[in-house]
């Protein structure tokens, strides 16, 4: 296909392409003549992948070569695209992964070992540097500092309905024809229904509220 054509059906304009090109985030087409080149499925995979991770993720040029980079190299482990697609697994190893994590770097707290309590508990298998690990311990600290009595204890509940979402998410990836396919799907799904499922969070809380409370 003409590259008019790899833009209207990915959706990226034909300048972004060719900077995505200028990049080595996208590789070139098939030269036909010296202006001309073909592209073909796997350049409209890729450039769906690239709009995924910087425009839904949110990384920067940098960070999705890095990524595309580490999924080139991991392309027969299912479960290794998945964890770079989403963060989980950094691309450029521990030092990038502190350096991403939000708000601020986490700082190790005897938080860590709840955390650890918690994914022993539950079984799970989880990367050790996830930055989703510092997120619950910096969770666990900010909830003692404001007086509330919740340990990690208080998060099983939680966490056996988190396991539940996580099935949903990775049944509705299931028949992705390639790693790239199945890697936009993740980034896309994780990364878009997050806010619907904290809407659902509060609308369930309101209507708990009601039977509860209400007259």
């Amino acid at each position: 296909m003409r590259i008019s054509e790899l833009s209207r059906r990915s959706g990226v304009s034909v300048p972004t392409i060719k900077y995505y090109i200028r990049e080595e985030l996208l590789p070139g087409g098939r030269l036909t003549s010296p202006n001309q080149a073909d592209y073909d499925e796997q350049h409209l995979r890729r450039l769906r992948l690239i709009r995924a991770l910087i425009g839904v993720r949110g990384l920067s040029v940098d960070a999705t070569r890095q990524v595309l980079s580490a999924l080139a190299e991991q392309q027969s482990s299912q479960h290794i695209v998945l964890g770079l697609a989403l963060g989980v697994i950094p691309a450029a190893g521990p030092d990038r992964a502190a350096a991403e994590r939000e708000p601020t770097e986490h700082e190790p707290t005897k938080q860590d070992g709840a955390v650890d309590a918690l994914m022993r508990e539950l079984g799970w298998r989880v990367y050790d540097g996830s930055p989703a690990r510092a997120v619950l311990a910096d969770t666990l600290a900010s909830l003692q500092e404001f007086g509330v009595a919740l340990d990690w204890t208080g998060l099983l509940p939680y966490a056996r309905l988190a396991e539940q979402t996580a099935r949903l998410d990775l049944d509705a990836l299931e028949g992705a024809p390639d790693p790239l396919e199945m890697a936009e799907r993740a980034v896309v799904l994780t990364a878009l229904l997050e806010p619907a499922l904290l809407a659902l969070r509060r609308l369930a809380q309101e209507d708990e509220s009601a039977r509860r409370h209400g007259g």
